[in-house]
């Protein structure tokens, strides 16, 4: 009896391990937050408000769109960054994934803060200007700027974003001066540009496209390498003169690297199942995006691609921001 009574309390924490487990809390536990570093309306908004309402389906929780606009997304990227709740994402961009860390010379947060979970589509950029600037073409544009440095204007969603950097690239290739007005997302730069207020915008493309149909902005060029499928009639900044031109944007999740791997294997796994359906991938195209999913590793090694490009666009076109 002694030595059944021993042999059975040995055995008991193997019989009680299955049931420890079992008794974690299932991830998510209560509604996830899905951070937004810009304002609503742009393209990265667009893809966290088509992605929330798939993955509120899969995940047995809500997620919630969080826009929090500011500082280049460095704002709503530093507080998912800082986050420990277990239950805050990141909506990233090539800014706060990327470009941030080599624009600006004081980060709110370290890049190896976040992990990648999952690369969701790209976008490509336009090169727009309202429809009175008399330029019907980017040629135009680069003569009009020649022949007033620094008297054009162009908005973008930010510091650091892909607009941004693609319109520094492009001052760099085809040596002109413009006048950048960075604001806290495409929200704001879209009404300035109608207005007339500003002249130029480089950003998404998705948002300007039924102002570019309505006739109230001309698209210039596309900033992708080949012809954007949305607007097939635009050419590229390479057809339009400007050499070995490309810059598009792209987003994917990122989440806090203490977040434990089950957990970002479990979420990217429930993101690439919901980017290979045919009805997501239809919205996301509707929206002018082209669906690129992309697993951790994979998304990780897209990052540190990304990293060596643009690291050098700063260093060549001059770009610093406190």
């Amino acid at each position: 009896m002694i030595i059944a009574r021993r042999a059975l309390l040995g055995a008991l924490p193997l019989l009680a391990a299955p049931a420890i487990l079992s008794a974690q809390p299932a991830w998510p536990s209560r509604p996830v937050r899905l951070v937004v570093p810009f304002q609503g309306g742009g393209a990265t908004d667009v893809t966290a408000r088509v992605l929330a309402e798939r993955l509120s389906q899969t995940l047995g929780q809500p997620m919630i769109v969080d826009n929090r606009a500011g500082a280049g997304g460095n704002i709503g990227a530093e507080l998912v960054a800082k986050s420990d709740d277990g239950h805050t994402l990141l909506m990233t961009t090539i800014g706060t994934a990327s470009i941030n860390q080599f624009l600006y010379s004081r980060m709110p947060y370290r890049p190896e803060e976040l992990q990648a979970v999952a690369m969701v589509n790209l976008v490509a950029n336009g090169i727009l200007v309202n429809a009175s600037v008399p330029a019907n073409s980017l040629q135009e544009l680069v003569a009009l700027a020649k022949r007033d440095p620094g008297g054009l204007s162009y908005g973008t969603p930010g510091n650091g974003t892909s607009g941004h950097l693609c319109a520094e690239l492009l001052k760099v290739r085809a040596g002109i001066d413009l006048l950048h007005i960075p604001f806290r997302g495409t929200g704001g730069v879209i009404p300035e540009l109608l207005a007339g207020r500003l002249q130029v915008a480089i950003d998404n493309l998705p948002a300007y496209l039924p102002y570019v149909r309505e006739g109230k902005v001309k698209l210039l060029a596309v900033t992708s390498r080949d012809r954007w499928f949305s607007v097939p009639e635009a050419p590229t900044a390479t057809e339009a003169g400007v050499q070995d031109f490309e810059a598009v944007a792209w987003f994917g999740v990122q989440a806090p690297s203490r977040m434990p791997r089950p957990q970002v294997e479990r979420l990217s796994a429930l993101i690439l199942e919901a980017c290979a359906e045919p009805a997501v991938q239809t919205r996301l195209r509707d929206v002018g995006s082209e669906p690129r999913p992309l697993g951790p590793e994979a998304f990780q090694r897209f990052i540190e691609a990304e990293n060596a490009k643009w690291r050098e666009v700063v260093r060549v076109s001059g770009a610093r921001l406190d």
